[in-house]
């Protein structure tokens, strides 16, 4: 049973790790548009902080556009001033109806540094899977202390390898798409 749990952990986190790094490079700028870039900016609703997609719908029209239209009109100041203070680095434009963001096509100075950026964070999660398959592979041999066999804790460490092998080409698999859709000009 222990050899189970030892598994099970270490999988959870290198699933966590993955899912992690998912979500981190979908907010890096690819020079698409995309409504995930506004994931992470928050304005000030009603005395509490909630995400744009929660006071506003927000679309994708086309490929360089993003259209945010607020369902209350005392929202467009807000919304405007949380795009304007995030890390975006995208000034919004306002009609009174339709706040748009354009995005402008990337340079490729800027396409190499989101690679870089994109390639640490792969390298962070990649860290993470390792710490997971160490910690696992440490429970396992304090085991057989507790009578667990040899033998059964040296297939349980297989196990482990077996799973981090798996996580890692699932990091690498992320990076890869990551990179060529920077990349596309």
């Amino acid at each position: 049973m222990e050899v189970k749990e030892y598994l099970q952990n270490a999988e959870d986190s290198m699933q966590l790790a993955v899912e992690y790094l998912d979500d981190t490079l979908s907010h890096i700028r690819a020079g698409k548009a995309s409504a995930r870039l506004l994931d992470g900016i928050r304005v000030d609703y009603y005395g509490s902080q909630a995400p744009i997609s929660n006071v506003a719908n927000v679309s994708v029209p086309d490929a360089r556009t993003i259209a945010i239209t607020p369902w209350e009109k005392s929202m467009f100041k807000e919304i405007e001033k949380a795009i304007i203070n995030s890390e975006l680095g995208i000034t919004p434009e306002n009609n009174g109806e339709v706040i748009r963001l354009c995005i402008p096509p990337l340079t490729e100075d800027r396409r190499k540094q989101l690679v870089k950026q994109s390639k640490g964070e792969a390298e962070n999660a990649k860290v993470s899977v390792r710490n997971a398959r160490r910690e696992a592979i440490e429970g396992l041999k304090k085991e057989i202390k507790n009578g667990l066999s040899e033998d059964v804790e040296k297939d349980a460490e297989g196990d482990v390898q077996k799973l981090h092998d798996k996580y890692m080409k699932k990091i690498d698999t992320l990076f890869a798409a990551k990179e060529k859709e920077i990349l596309t000009v």
